[in-house]
Parts: C-alpha cells; sequence; structure tokens
C-alpha cells in the first residue's frame, strides 16, 4: 500500500482515485499516522442470488393470482 501525506493527497486526489478505482490501495497519513485508506470498490455480485430471488417474487406472484388488495390486507391482520 502507498501511503501519500494529507497535503500531497489533496493535490493529486483525483489521480489518486484513479488509482484507486484500478484496484491500487492508497493510505492517506497525517502527521505521519495513518488516517484513511481509499481503494476501490468491493462488489460482492452474485448473478445466481439474483435470479434465485427473482424466481421467489415470481413464485410469490402465481400463488397470488385471483388475489384481491382485501384479501392481502387481511391476510396481514391475523
Amino acid at each position: 500500500m502507498r501511503k501519500v501525506g494529507l497535503f500531497e493527497a489533496k493535490q493529486k486526489l483525483s489521480e489518486l482515485v484513479e488509482r484507486a478505482g484500478r484496484g491500487e490501495k492508497i493510505g492517506i497519513t497525517r502527521r505521519g499516522k495513518l488516517w484513511a485508506i481509499i481503494g476501490p470498490v468491493s462488489v460482492d455480485t452474485d448473478v445466481d442470488k439474483i435470479f434465485e430471488g427473482m424466481e421467489k417474487i415470481r413464485q410469490r406472484a402465481k400463488s397470488l393470482r385471483g388475489t384481491t388488495i382485501k384479501d392481502l390486507i387481511e391476510e396481514g391482520r391475523m
């Protein structure tokens, strides 16, 4: 991890963000102590989980065919 001082980070913020976006972690120091770390965003997208969730919604919608809003409200009261 590369470390830069706060003053330098202010001067080169765009460059540091660009580097972080490419996967590098950068530590920002203040008075010689590490205060913050910027790095890439970790996106944990599991496509299979998304499709499983969509299928559950589809199945629920199928089971509700012919159900009125009144039925749903009463179901929630029980």
